[in-house]
Formats: C-alpha cells, structure tokens, sequence
C-alpha cells in the first residue's frame, strides 16, 4: 500500500485523509481565534494580498478550496456580486459548516460544498478563480489536487495557492522553536489540542518550498507560474495562469 506523510509521520495514503479530519474537527470551533494569535492577525494581510491579486470582478465565478471559515470566499462574494457566483468549499464538515455560519453572520449568502480538491465537482473551463489558502499541504495527493484546479478554470483563469513555505534562513532557528513550542502550548491553552498544532507545524515543514511548488504547478499544466514571499517566505503566493 502506498505511503504518505502526516507531519513528520508515516502513513497510508488511505489513512492520511481521515487523520486531517481529526485535526481539523478538533480545531474548527477556535480556528479563527488561533489563527490570530499564532500569526499576530498577519494571517489578514496574507489573505487581503491574496484578494487584491485575484482580482475578482462582477460576474466572475470563483472556486475557494479548503474555505474553511470563509474569509476569502466572502470577500470574493462581495466583489463578484450578485451577477457573480462564489462557491465555498472544504473536505471537512466541521470547518464548512463553521464557515456557512460565519458567511451567513456576515450576510453573505453564497454556495457551500463538501468536496474533495483531488475530485472536484464541476465541469472544465467554469471558473475565473480557483484560490486554496492553507489547504494544500494537507492533501495527500497534492499534483492531481492541482490538476484538478487547473482543468476547472476557463482558458486565461488563475489558480492562486496561499500557503506556509520556506522561510528566510536567518529566521529559522528562531522560526521552528516558535512553531515546535509556542504553536502547541498556544494549541493547548486556547484549543485544548496540542497534538493538532503540532501537527500543523510538521506539515508546514514537509510542504514544498517556494520553488518546488512552482515546478509543481508547472507540471500541472499551468503556466506563467509565479510567486511573492510574505513575511521573509513564511508563507508563499503561488498564481499559475491556464492557457
């Protein structure tokens, strides 16, 4: 049977799936609390970079994987507007519905699905954006993932991957004892989880780093692959275009 890594673990390809359910049906209700506080709310200007690269215009139909608890998908439903159509969508039920309900609170009414990124449910050349915020490292197949996000993009779309990566090499002797001791007392004092954000810090550090994931997406089909470090390569913007 094939293997796959959990954070530094390793697994079944068939197991990997349901072992991120766990994560993050134990996460979702402090998802957003913790997203603050481990990043110092930088986690906001990442994405507000995010949103202003996508730009999403009225009538655009936009695809956002792994939503979770919807930031982005409802700031692209704002800018697509009611001509536009929006779909959140994320593998597990915990964080969707936590993001249904924080869309809804923000009276933003807008499509949510449960769905699978290595098998997306819509037809070939439907939409103008496909972003994936913090989601992609968790998926065990990671190239048909983003085979999957190209062939539903129209012809000149954009796929847009937000993601921890490679950090500045000055930074990370100060980098990993953040996230190998902070993050899982954070996790345990707030979430009452210290394993899930243990975990969260291993598989940021078994992702592919900022060039990796660029010949990733290349492979893919995209083309035109770029990406912006943010906060010394914390985390990474990668925008591909389908022609």
């Amino acid at each position: 049977m094939a293997q796959t890594h959990f954070g530094f673990k390793t697994v079944d390809e068939t197991q990997k799936a349901e072992k991120v359910a766990g994560v993050f049906h134990s996460v979702a209700a402090k998802y957003d609390v913790m997203n603050d506080l481990m990043s110092g709310g930088l986690h906001r200007a990442w994405k507000a970079f995010t949103i202003a690269r996508a730009a999403v215009r009225p009538g655009f139909k936009v695809l956002d994987i792994a939503g979770g608890t919807g930031d982005l998908a409802r700031a692209f439903a704002k800018r697509a507007g009611p001509t536009g159509e929006v779909w959140l969508t994320d593998i597990n039920e915990s964080m969707l519905r936590v993001g249904r309900d924080r869309l809804l609170d923000h009276g933003v009414v807008t499509p949510t699905l449960l769905c699978d990124a290595e098998k997306i449910p819509f037809p070939s050349n439907y939409f103008d954006v496909v972003t994936v915020a913090f989601g992609l490292r968790n998926m065990t197949h990671k190239d048909a993932a983003l085979a999957e996000m190209r062939r539903v993009i129209k012809p000149g779309g954009k796929v847009m991957v937000l993601e921890f990566s490679k950090v500045w090499q000055p930074l990370e002797k100060v980098y990993d004892t953040y996230s190998f001791k902070v993050l899982p007392w954070l996790g345990e004092r707030i979430a009452k989880d210290a394993e899930s954000y243990r975990y969260l810090a291993e598989s940021i550090r078994m992702h592919p780093n900022q060039e990796a994931l660029k010949e990733m997406m290349e492979q893919a089909g995209l083309e035109r692959v770029e990406y912006f470090n943010l906060t010394a390569g914390v985390v990474a913007l990668h925008v591909g275009t389908k022609y």
